[in-house]
């Protein structure tokens, strides 16, 4: 495969950010430091990093027809991602309110706003070389998109909650961090799993089987936030193409680890190839 054409389906939140020295204790009051609107939700991120690392990308998904709404459109758009996809809706653009610390970290909370009103794409889904999906849209329509895509299927199951076994069995890669597979409590029954490990790296899985293990590099961290959506992109490409496992998985953890160098949600990146390992 010479290149992937790619649609992700899912959330497009307006990211209201608060940069703190440390996250606040139940019941306490701290202050910020600095206050920033900009573009987030885990499948516009997402659509935006395979953009980014180089592949011809499609966004479907929703967003209000309030400011927020032309925003992100706007920011889709600069980004080189197709957002013919993307249906304006009679409710307010999603939102999430982050708080980041000085070590990186963040919490987030999300109200789903036009994200609980998805669109029903078809050719673009039908036809695309991969999709990849994650849970901040309703599961029943990832589940109806994964049933009507014919390509690559890729699932975030983030944020974390129960998948229906016959979603998990469309999967040909799924991706969690340690908490997710916690909650979901199982693999791709035939495909690959991946778990995200943070610093120690990744893991990836084949038929419950652990294939390959990477580290990740030793860098500055600026912001975690968009660096799991990164990695999804990178790794969900990769294996489209036919990159061996390990070296997919070495090069996602690569892409991970440049964008917790940059701060906010869409981090700048470089083509895939650039972070494919030169031993490879």
């Amino acid at each position: 495969m010479s290149d992937v054409d790619v649609v992700v389906f899912g959330s497009i939140n307006e990211d209201v950010t608060v940069h703190l020295a440390r996250m606040p204790e139940a019941g306490e009051t701290v202050g910020g430091r600095t206050l920033r609107t900009g573009c987030g939700g885990k499948g516009a991120n997402q659509a935006v990093a395979a953009a980014r690392l180089g592949a011809r990308t499609a966004m479907v998904g929703s967003v209000g027809t309030d400011p927020a709404g032309q925003r992100q459109l706007d920011a889709l758009h600069d980004a080189g991602v197709d957002t013919t996809g993307v249906r304006l809706v009679g409710a307010a653009t999603g939102t999430a309110l982050v708080l980041v610390d000085d070590d990186g970290e963040n919490r987030i909370v999300v109200v789903p706003g036009a994200n609980e009103l998805p669109p029903t794409e078809g050719d673009l889904v039908r036809d695309a070389a991969v999709l990849i999906c994650q849970l901040e849209v309703p599961v029943p329509v990832v589940a109806a998109m994964a049933a009507a895509a014919s390509g690559f299927f890729a699932l975030n199951a983030a944020p974390a909650m129960a998948v229906p076994s016959a979603l998990l069995a469309r999967c040909d890669l799924l991706v969690m961090n340690e908490t997710e597979r916690d909650t979901l409590g199982a693999v791709a029954p035939s495909g690959y799993t991946a778990v995200t490990l943070g610093a120690a790296g990744a893991l990836l899985l084949r038929d419950g089987r652990e294939i390959a293990r990477a580290a990740a590099p030793r860098v500055e961290v600026v912001d975690t936030i968009g660096a799991g959506d990164a990695f999804v992109a990178a790794l969900a490409i990769a294996l489209a193409r036919g990159w061996d496992p390990r070296t997919a998985l070495e090069a996602a953890c690569l892409v991970g680890a440049d964008a917790v160098q940059h701060p906010g949600a869409r981090p700048w990146l470089h083509p895939l190839e650039h972070y494919r390992p030169s031993s490879d």
